[in-house]
């Protein structure tokens, strides 16, 4: 239940976080949020991480519906051995992937719209659900490897 409740938390930040993007920032100049470092910059994005396989709209459903089907699987399987850590993790990435995948769906590509700069590059534009997904991954990883070494 604390899986679904967080996710739906996520979700609904994300989706409204776009909503207000799109609502004022359409059409309009970037806004920025950070000096020299982050803008927030209204971009459409049929692609995946970097505009890679634009698109590939139905890939991306079936890739979501794969994925998904996967971590519901090893939820259900594992619920109540997982600690809070991996709960909080799987939140986040189940809010991430679905976060965006109601963009595909709804709008046919996805609103896209932090933009930073680091070092003087500049990194690919993402979102709120983006930022979900690869914070859950890697707070995963770090946990694994912590985990794995006090296993032992």
């Amino acid at each position: 239940m604390f899986v679904v409740l967080l996710s739906a938390i996520l979700i609904i930040i994300d989706q409204f976080s776009k909503y207000l993007v799109v609502k004022f920032l359409k059409g309009a100049s970037d806004l920025e949020i950070i000096k020299n470092f982050m803008w927030f910059s209204y971009t459409e994005n049929t692609g995946a991480a970097f505009g890679i396989l634009k698109d590939a709209r139905i890939l991306f459903i079936i890739i979501t519906i794969v994925t998904l089907s996967l971590i519901f699987f090893y939820l259900f399987k594992y619920y109540s051995k997982m600690n809070l850590t991996v709960k909080i993790c799987a939140s986040l990435v189940i809010a991430g992937i679905i976060g965006n995948f109601i963009d595909r769906l709804r709008l046919k590509y996805v609103v896209d719209f932090i933009s930073t700069n680091f070092f003087g590059y500049s990194f690919a534009v993402f979102n709120l659900a983006d930022a979900f997904i690869v914070c859950g991954c890697f707070i995963l990883f770090i946990y694994s490897i912590y985990y794995e070494r006090h296993a032992r």
